[in-house]
């Protein structure tokens, strides 16, 4: 649990304290509260919601309803806390903006998943994250059913368009993929291709995992896919949209990855809501 991420967020929101609380709840109020969908979704972050009620304070109580990875009707409650009302109602918010947050991430991922039913194309997600975020965005993706791609600059070598700016000849990128290998024997290496001939070029290439066919359309997509020798992986990329990505997974390519997961998912509407304690 990134508890930095919990602690920034409510310090965001309460500052010097909750003064409408402060002055307009008693402290001696008890309730009770769910977390309500209220719309149909796919949940994720159930955990830190109930974490930042936790973190505001520990004395209450909290009881996850749905795990991460179920599926919302409108209606549906997916957490329980009960104690100090004033505690509840100063954490809300910010409970409330991770469960949205993470939860639309998850719906999205989800649709797109479902939009590649039986075709054998595994999304991804990107680094397309909101920042401090990613850790609980890649755990949403994960929710919704894609697959996560790497997690940073640190745990896959992608060699895009720009690494290359330079000119770098394919005898040279052998010596740097060579190198990497020699140091890191379990690192992944994919190289981003803008053409089949690219492509092709690149296919020749000892030690490359993943082979990245950026911006092609179709008819693009498949004569790579015609091409590719077998220990080779192939992913698309660039502007996919799900009114696209059916036709884009039918061209074969083995990963297809969509920023529009983390970088465009609308928010879930989640509420909280209170009744006094008995």
């Amino acid at each position: 649990m990134p508890e930095d991420i919990i602690a920034l967020a409510l310090a965001e929101d309460i500052g010097a304290g909750d003064v409408t609380c402060e002055w307009f709840t008693g402290s001696d109020r008890r309730a009770s509260a769910r977390v309500v969908a209220r719309q149909a979704s796919r949940l994720a972050g159930s955990a830190v919601c109930a974490e930042v009620f936790r973190r505001v304070d520990p004395a209450l109580e909290r009881e996850v309803l749905r795990e991460d990875g179920a599926d919302l009707a409108a209606g549906d409650a997916v957490i329980r806390v009960a104690g100090a009302a004033t505690s509840i109602l100063t954490a809300e918010r910010t409970a409330l903006n991770f469960i949205q947050r993470l939860s639309g991430v998850a719906t999205m991922a989800a649709k797109y998943v479902a939009a590649v039913a039986g075709t054998g194309a595994v999304i991804l997600d990107t680094r397309k994250t909101t920042p401090g975020l990613r850790l609980l965005e890649k755990a949403a993706v994960a929710a919704g059913g894609a697959t996560n791609h790497r997690r940073g600059l640190y745990d896959m070598a992608m060699v895009k368009d720009n690494h290359l700016a330079a000119g770098a000849k394919l005898d040279e990128i052998q010596a740097a993929i060579t190198a990497a290998k020699a140091a890191r024997p379990d690192l992944r290496v994919e190289i981003e291709a803008d053409s089949p001939e690219q492509a092709r070029a690149f296919f020749t290439l000892r030690g490359v995992d993943v082979v990245l066919l950026d911006n092609m359309p179709p008819a693009l997509l498949r004569e790579a896919v015609a091409a590719r020798p077998p220990h080779i992986r192939l992913e698309a990329s660039g502007g996919i949209t799900l009114a696209t990505i059916r036709e884009i997974a039918e061209t074969g390519v083995d990963f297809i990855s969509v920023g529009a997961l983390t970088h465009s998912a609308p928010a879930v509407d989640f509420s909280l809501e209170l009744e006094p304690a008995d």
